[in-house]
């Protein structure tokens, strides 16, 4: 038997499982169909990079609203309406500047603040890069495509059981003086992890 049939087994073995589980609910009335299609709802309409892209420009042209958003980012975020679970207790907000540059990782799995900024992309799930952006930074950014001089200070923040990350990227001088609703269109879900930075910055 080769790897791709025990790989196929495996998938296999994982779906019936899965089945099995939703069978047992259904039978208990729990209704894991309506549950399902809600949470797909929620990932693909509710919880998009766009929200974050909204807390970005306002804290762009909102210097008070970036300040407490710096403070208490959970808080901030619910101000403009966006909830987190329960077990995210604190969003904190990373403020790139021109010297100094933050990214966001999870070593132990792939938790993101997804109410905020969308669910993780499949390479922030990867081992790979969730072990080497820690002891590698600059390579790792740079094999993505984001070569930043040596001059740019690095910070690397692990999210924990409690804590999640969003950084804010730094606003390209050319967009300065534009309305919230313009700016959020160029804010990408990268570039608030930190593996890019915008245009012009």
């Amino acid at each position: 038997m080769d790897n791709s049939e025990i790989s196929g087994g495996r998938v296999a073995d994982v779906i019936n499982r899965a089945a099995a589980v939703e069978a047992l609910m259904e039978e208990r009335g729990m209704e894991p169909a309506a549950a399902i299609a809600r949470g797909v709802q929620s990932a693909e309409e509710d919880w998009v990079p766009r929200n974050g892209a909204r807390i970005v420009a306002k804290a762009w042209t909102d210097p008070e609203f970036r300040q407490r958003l710096l403070t208490d980012g959970k808080a901030a975020a619910a101000e403009l309406g966006f909830s987190m679970p329960a077990h995210h207790r604190f969003l904190v907000a990373l403020e790139n500047t021109v010297d100094l540059h933050n990214v966001i990782v999870c070593t132990l799995c792939s938790c993101t603040a997804f109410t905020i900024i969308g669910l993780p992309p499949d390479w922030y799930k990867d081992l790979e890069y969730r072990a080497r952006v820690v002891r590698q930074s600059r390579t790792v950014l740079r094999e993505m495509g984001l070569d930043l001089p040596q001059s740019t200070q690095i910070k690397v923040w692990d999210t924990t059981t409690d804590t999640r990350y969003m950084v804010i990227p730094v606003q390209p001088p050319e967009t300065l003086g534009w309305p919230e609703e313009k700016l959020v269109e160029i804010v990408t879900k990268d570039s608030m992890i930190g593996v890019s930075r915008l245009p012009g910055t």
